[in-house]
């Protein structure tokens, strides 16, 4: 396996199988049953890394001596607080961005109006050239650069909206924020290249997402069911009071049984007709969609308890649940004469008539505060932070906490990450980084100054992992198996010799100071914190040049797991 590096040719002294299996098992199941909370007194340099890399994005090479010096305790309090860290280095470089500050009308007007235009005046010119069923014009790939034309303005916006995602993981102090926005972006996933869904999608990540991440879940779970992104992108902003014809549909949909939402409805959410004005068209009905993703993947979990039967009256609750104007970007709107106001019944609890909005305001309360939410979130939250396969001693407590504190957010990570499962050896280096935690943990390690983000866009595009692309509601993997195999090694190793090589526009380094004995010292030492691999340290030190050793390093496997 050879790549190009400096003019010199960079050889591998294992292969891509051996480097593979050394990634070793991500799955842990630790057997403490002692329940206080623990945060090390004085913890060695290896703790304060598996600190940085589990509530962060991975430490810079003095970012290890600056948590000793403000201690660990503090450290972690600080980051469960990120309203109380300043954080104004990170503003200059989102000022490059524009469309970030602007609401959605103003995008709509100056990016995807212009765009619609533009499509339809192609279309026009084509004539008899019919586009194939359920095309959406603007789900094209996204380019390395934005074209001038005004189709490629629109694509602009969903280009700076990923850039942004980089840099503020890279750069921000407040790194526990930046894990949790990235957490429940995913938990509540949209698919941008879903019709109108980009229109939005702006607006999602920072009203509907980033003011709630460590707020209660009741408030995040309101704010992403008011969302045009969301209601737009599993139908809701259709569904309406059935007609006898969409009741026979929704009777036919019964049969395919409770608990695990079918395969046809994520693929026609996924991939149905796009364009508002065919979905006008037709005539309304009840649709399912955002009812059963709520209670199956939003809350209860698979196994939640709940039944076809509650998908049903959940969905009867969220009619009217709407959006104004769409192809305007509008806001979301409640429609009375859509919603279907009779009597419902969810998981037991009566939700009386004539309750208009306040019937879905009520199926939000019911499955915020249910035990089966509670232990699902609690769930994810410990997969995300401890194991891929969580203590179950652990996952009780945070449940319980969540319960008790009525869905604090902040409370429930503070009882995950202060935790004994935490700090127990076996959760060290237990889970695998996704493609977007390992490109931004290579640029913190080698503290490289992004100048323009885009190439890092495309990168995590070859690395399978496009940023607001995940089709499925389900969201990206968050366990080992979504992510490990020999072809993503090679993958992740092509790109650390392309970061560390010089071959990445808009990337600044100065790596010609520095010897290969410098550099691999630096990353071995103060970002994995003189924890590597016997493997590791003889391959690093057959390297000749600073880029040959950082990018070996980057590729090993001590570096892909956190």
């Amino acid at each position: 396996m050879r790549r190009v590096v400096g003019g010199a040719s960079l050889v591998l002294a294992v292969s891509a199988t051996a480097w593979a299996s050394a990634w070793g098992s991500a799955s842990i199941r630790a057997t403490s049953t002692e329940t206080r909370l623990l945060i090390p007194a004085r913890p060695d340099d290896r703790t304060i890394a598996h600190v940085l890399n589990r509530i962060g994005f991975g430490p810079t090479p003095g970012d290890i001596a600056r948590v000793r010096a403000i201690g660990l305790d503090a450290y972690i309090d600080q980051q469960l607080h990120p309203e109380r860290i300043a954080d104004s280095g990170l503003a200059s470089r989102l000022s490059e961005l524009p469309t970030l500050a602007k609401n959605t009308g103003e995008l709509t007007q100056e990016y995807f109006l212009p765009a619609q235009m533009a499509r339809q005046r192609q279309q026009r010119a084509v004539a008899g050239q019919a586009m194939p069923a359920g095309t959406d014009p603007g789900a094209a790939a996204m380019p390395d650069t934005a074209p001038s034309t005004a189709i490629g303005r629109e694509r602009i916006v969903l280009l700076e909206l990923s850039q942004q995602k980089i840099l503020r993981a890279t750069y921000s102090e407040r790194q526990l924020e930046e894990v949790m926005v990235d957490f429940w972006f995913n938990h509540f996933n949209v698919f941008a290249a879903k019709g109108l869904t980009r229109v939005y999608l702006s607006e999602y990540e920072r009203d509907a997402i980033r003011p709630h991440v460590l707020g209660r879940f009741r408030g995040l779970l309101q704010a992403t069911a008011e969302s045009p992104a969301m209601l737009f992108y599993l139908d809701n902003w259709q569904s309406a009071a059935p007609s006898s014809a969409a009741m026979s549909g929704g009777r036919r949909e019964a049969r395919r049984g409770p608990g695990r939402a079918a395969v046809a409805d994520r693929q026609r959410t996924i991939t149905g007709e796009d364009r508002p004005r065919a979905q006008q068209n037709r005539r309304r009905g009840l649709n399912e969609n955002y009812a059963r993703e709520l209670m199956e993947l939003h809350t209860l979990g698979v196994d939640g308890g709940y039944s076809q039967k509650d998908v049903q009256e959940v969905a009867r609750a969220f009619t009217g649940w709407t959006i104004t104007n769409p192809r305007q970007g509008g806001p979301f709107t409640f429609v009375p004469r859509m919603h279907d106001d009779g009597e419902k019944t969810v998981l037991g609890h009566r939700i009386e008539s004539g309750g208009g909005k306040s019937d879905g305001e009520q199926v939000l309360d019911i499955l915020a505060g249910h035990p089966s939410t509670a232990r699902h979130i609690a769930t994810k939250l410990a997969r995300r932070f401890v194991s891929d396969e969580p203590p179950p001693a652990l996952v009780d407590r945070a449940a319980k906490r969540f319960l008790d504190t009525r869905g604090d957010i902040r409370e429930v990570v503070r009882t995950i990450i202060e935790s004994p499962e935490f700090f127990a050896s076996a959760s060290y280096r237990a889970k695998v980084k996704s493609p977007f935690e390992f490109v931004v943990s290579a640029l913190r390690a080698i503290q490289i100054d992004v100048v323009n983000a885009l190439p890092l866009v495309g990168s995590l595009r070859q690395l399978g992992m496009p940023l607001y692309l995940c089709q499925s509601p389900t969201g990206y993997g968050d366990k080992a198996e979504a992510w490990v195999n020999a072809g993503a090694l090679l993958n992740r190793m092509n790109f650390a010799v392309a970061l560390t090589g010089g071959r990445m526009r808009g990337i600044r380094s100065d790596t010609a100071r520095a010897t290969a004995v410098t550099a691999a010292a630096v990353l071995t030492g103060r970002v994995l914190a003189g924890d590597v691999s016997s493997t590791t340290s003889a391959t690093v030190a057959r390297a000749t040049t600073a880029p040959q050793a950082m990018a070996l390093v980057l590729g090993s496997p001590d570096f892909q797991k956190r």
